[in-house]
């Protein structure tokens, strides 16, 4: 018998839900509850503002689950309830919290280096990422940090499949652009290579 994937997952798990089946709806927090941390705590400003946004978001899950669309990905349907929610927030006190890079998970092969680098290249590239501008910041970590498809991310973020593209190239770009001086300073940097993304993991 073949295993099951993870669009067929959800869809059992919301089905259950909607018919007021609480263990299914544990068992869907369970799935989506670090995947949501992961990045809804990146992009504010403390770990208990992301746990509100988090809970908040299985609350509205709940509430709304006779309003899932089958024709679409939960995973796209949780994470656009999630993101809005944290843009709301973001709106709200006008800052967020930068990421510690050596928490991500691996992203992709483009952006490597070697562990023992100088002490300073993880606050330098910390500042980096806190000045990316929300939109190119949002795209990245879904893109390069969730590892999403873009066409995923282009549904979540409610814009065209090359505006995605666009605002990842930017953040990896405006990325580079900060970090490779630095990394050439101690040759850690390959002549012509780009800035390995497996920094940010």
């Amino acid at each position: 018998m073949a295993k099951k994937t993870e669009k067929e997952i959800d869809f059992e798990l919301i089905k259950a839900i909607q018919n007021g089946d609480m263990v299914a709806f544990n068992k869907m927090v369970d799935r989506y509850k670090d995947r949501l941390m992961n990045v809804i705590g990146r992009m504010l400003s403390s770990t208990e503002e992301a746990e509100d946004i988090v809970q908040e978001t299985f609350i509205r899950v709940y509430q709304h689950r006779q309003s899932f669309n089958f024709q679409h990905c939960f995973s796209t349907w949780i994470y656009t309830i999630a993101l809005n929610l944290a843009r709301n927030e973001l709106r709200k006190r006008k800052k967020f919290k930068f990421f510690d890079i050596f928490d991500m998970p691996g992203g992709e092969a483009e952006f490597a280096v070697d562990p023992e680098l100088p002490s300073r290249l993880p606050q330098v590239l910390e500042a980096a990422v806190k000045n990316l501008p929300e939109k190119y910041r949002t795209a990245f970590l879904l893109r390069d940090v969730q590892e999403m498809s873009y066409e995923e991310v282009a549904k979540i973020l409610s814009v065209p499949l090359g505006t995605v593209k666009s605002r990842v190239n930017r953040a990896r770009m405006i990325l580079r652009e900060k970090l490779q001086p630095r990394m050439e300073e101690h040759n850690a940097l390959s002549k012509g290579t780009l800035l390995p993304v497996s920094l940010l993991s």
